[in-house]
């Protein structure tokens, strides 16, 4: 027996959400069939991959070492079958300033593929916070931006969304809100509450939860995203963050669930984001190219 795509598929979505009913929901298929994908690929491996536990599905040891796998072979796929680019004479200098969360958790791949794609286009990448971002672009200090451009209202700048990132509530393992029917800011406000803030992800927080009679119960603010992953998976507290930013795992090793929230809450929006009325350079044309080809989105 041989393994198939969709069988890694079906397993990294089960180890990224831990249980193969909500695995079932992101990818809009059957729990029978992500169980027998499941078997199937711990048949031809010959170990278990998974504990089945009452909460849900817990990586074995094999499991992680496959997961790491797993994601090298679809990163694989999807650049063999995702990008058929644009030329890769472009040459000449761009400079890209991103933001913290962006550089951390959404930009090095694509740095490194457009390095691949454009071996003679040298970026040169900048962290900054979106003032910043902002007044560079103006300025012209700075050619493009990647970004969360649900926070950019300048209206001299242009931007281009590339990524929707839903924002879920994040538990430590057997939490008791993890056995509810459902779960809104009500129910959240009763529980101690990080909040993180690098990247104005308080203000974007006190937005969703002012229209509602909720507030949430802080107890840490904090820049850091692995003190709130480490915290939400220690019992100290909960959190809503972005999918872009999740990981099922703590630095100790403990397991971090998310669930979906019942009231409204806004994704997070990554895109670019340059000066309005300005012609793009041959350089900045083919790092927008990308990303549209990367993301399946309509040339504009």
């Amino acid at each position: 027996m041989t393994l198939s795509l969709r069988q890694i598929r079906y397993f990294v979505a089960t180890a990224e959400l831990g249980q193969i009913s909500q695995a079932a929901i992101d990818l809009s298929i059957s729990q029978s069939a992500i169980t027998t994908a499941i078997k199937e690929l711990e048949r031809t491996v010959g170990v278990s991959l998974f504990l089945r536990t009452p909460h849900g599905m817990d990586l074995t040891p094999a499991g992680r070492q496959f997961l790491s796998h797993a994601y090298e072979i679809l990163k694989k796929v999807d650049e063999a079958t995702h990008l058929n680019v644009i030329g890769s004479e472009i040459e000449g200098m761009l400079t890209v300033a991103a933001t913290y969360t962006v550089i951390g958790y959404f930009l090095p791949l694509h740095i490194e593929r457009l390095r691949r794609l454009f071996p003679k286009l040298e970026i040169q990448l900048f962290e900054l916070n979106r003032e910043s971002i902002e007044e560079g672009l103006l300025s012209n200090r700075y050619d493009i931006s990647v970004l969360l451009t649900s926070n950019i209202l300048n209206p001299a700048l242009v931007t281009e969304k590339v990524l929707s990132s839903t924002r879920r509530l994040w538990l430590p393992a057997q939490h008791p809100l993890l056995q509810a029917e459902t779960v809104g800011l009500k129910e959240i406000a009763e529980e101690p509450y990080i909040m993180l803030t690098v990247d104005e992800a308080a203000h974007s927080a006190l937005k969703y939860w002012s229209a509602t009679p909720y507030q949430p119960r802080v107890i840490l603010r904090t820049s850091s995203v692995e003190a709130v992953r480490s915290l939400v998976a220690n019992g100290q507290g909960v959190a809503i963050l972005s999918d872009m930013v999740h990981r099922p795992w703590s630095l100790e090793g403990r397991r971090i669930e998310t669930v979906n929230i019942g009231d409204p809450v806004p994704a997070m929006d990554v895109g670019l984001a340059w000066r309005r009325n300005m012609e793009l350079t041959p350089p900045m044309l083919a790092f927008r190219s990308y990303f549209q080809q990367a993301f399946h989105l309509p040339e504009r």
